[in-house]
């Protein structure tokens, strides 16, 4: 196979498994062609939208003309070309452009990373450019799937996360960084309509716990970033008493074990001295030297 071919494609070097090799030249081909594809599709409806725009400034009531060249381009375009041209998309189309106007002009002369059309198409939804643009940043260090993007979106994971610190803005190399402080891992209020249970707390803990476990995924992506899962009804022996966590992870951007208890009550100053119990329990039995509280 041609040198230049192998490392455009970026396939590993010959095994002795014939069918091995096969197999990885055929999917790291069909990935690459994916790629290739999504980046003509973002580019041309990047172009259209500007066409569109260029259009759309030469008209003295330019929201009003804007409607009409859409209007009247869906029908031309539709009648071509079929699918994909109505004027739902032409609007995506021109409003990508403008709010993305620079996103394949770079000063670098580097040939930007981007994002599937289906993941711009839910963050142009987006009206705040700080929220757009971390939303953006985020899927892109966190690989975050377009599902996991609109429901982000629509909890308002970004305004959230401003409640109780606010996330840095993102480098130029598209990942975010955060103070490394409790407060910012935290959401208020958290958001688990995936569960599937009833707001009216009727009831018991152990159906909310085992609904949890049910949908550990989701619960994962909603508590935030770094939670890796380590256990449910984590036993705690002490020579007076066993003592029973309901769920435990760790944190490994934070280094600390995160302890959670379930009410599905009021919480009392009884709750808390117990948490706060389990928590020196924890920092005395299980947290090692490069750990955090």
């Amino acid at each position: 196979m041609n040198d230049n071919l192998l490392a455009k494609l970026n396939v590993p070097k010959s095994t002795d498994d014939c069918e091995s090799d096969i197999r990885e030249i055929i999917n790291v081909s069909r990935t690459a062609a994916y790629s290739s594809v999504n980046v003509l599709l973002v580019q041309r409806n990047w172009l259209i939208g500007k066409r569109i725009f260029e259009e759309a400034m030469k008209g003295n009531d330019r929201a009003q003309y804007g409607a009409n060249i859409i209007l009247r381009l869906s029908r031309s375009l539709s009648l071509e070309f079929g699918k994909g041209f109505g004027k739902t998309s032409l609007y995506q189309f021109y409003t990508f452009y403008k709010m993305y106007p620079e996103i394949f002009q770079s000063a670098t002369g580097k040939f930007p990373a981007l994002l599937s059309w289906t993941h711009y198409c839910s963050l142009i939804t987006v009206l705040d450019p700080d929220a757009r643009k971390w939303y953006e940043n985020e899927c892109k260090s966190e690989h975050w799937s377009v599902r996991v993007l609109r429901r982000n979106i629509e909890t308002q994971y970004y305004f959230r996360l401003l409640k109780h610190g606010k996330p840095l803005a993102a480098k130029e190399s598209n990942t975010t960084h955060y103070d490394v402080s409790k407060e910012e891992f935290v959401k208020s209020p958290m958001i688990f309509e995936f569960l599937g249970i009833t707001q009216d707390v009727s009831f018991h803990e152990e159906k909310l716990e085992s609904a949890i476990i049910e949908h550990l995924k989701e619960f994962l992506l909603e508590l935030g970033k770094g939670y890796a899962y380590i256990g449910r009804q984590y036993h705690i022996h002490t020579e007076r008493k066993d003592y029973y966590v309901d769920l435990v992870f760790y944190n490994y951007i934070l280094n600390c074990f995160v302890l959670i208890d379930l009410k599905t009550r009021s919480i009392t100053h009884k709750d808390l001295g117990q948490m706060d119990m389990y928590r020196r329990m924890f920092d005395k039995r299980m947290k090692k030297e490069t750990d955090n509280p």
